[in-house]
């Protein structure tokens, strides 16, 4: 089962969006199970980096919110991608003004 950008739950958002709720629901609920059934006994987090809530969205979400400095590093490739959108309005410029933090440049 493919997570990111998947067709199942890309289809509920688009009755969403329509406005028809119960379809949508209807069709995440479909996504949801699969999930539920796909990931029982499979790791499903997308994380690189050793962490003690590797797998707990639940803890690792609330953690992230609770310190607002940064999201979780499964969060990171969906927002580049929209910000990478958004910085084409002003053609990238924004990486001139931008370093990343030592923690992410030195290894």
């Amino acid at each position: 089962m493919i997570i990111d950008g998947n067709a199942i739950e890309k289809a509920a958002m688009k009755e969403f969006h329509k406005g028809n709720r119960k379809e949508g629901l209807r069709i995440q609920e479909e996504f949801a199970s699969a999930f539920r059934e796909e990931y029982k006994e499979k790791d499903h987090c997308p994380c690189k980096k050793a962490c003690r809530y590797h797998g707990n969205c639940k803890e690792c979400v609330a953690i992230h919110r609770a310190h607002q400095e940064h999201v979780p590093n499964c969060m990171r490739p969906m927002l580049n991608e929209k910000i990478r959108l958004l910085s084409e309005l002003t053609e990238h410029t924004i990486a001139n003004e931008v370093e990343a933090p030592e923690e992410i440049t030195v290894r």
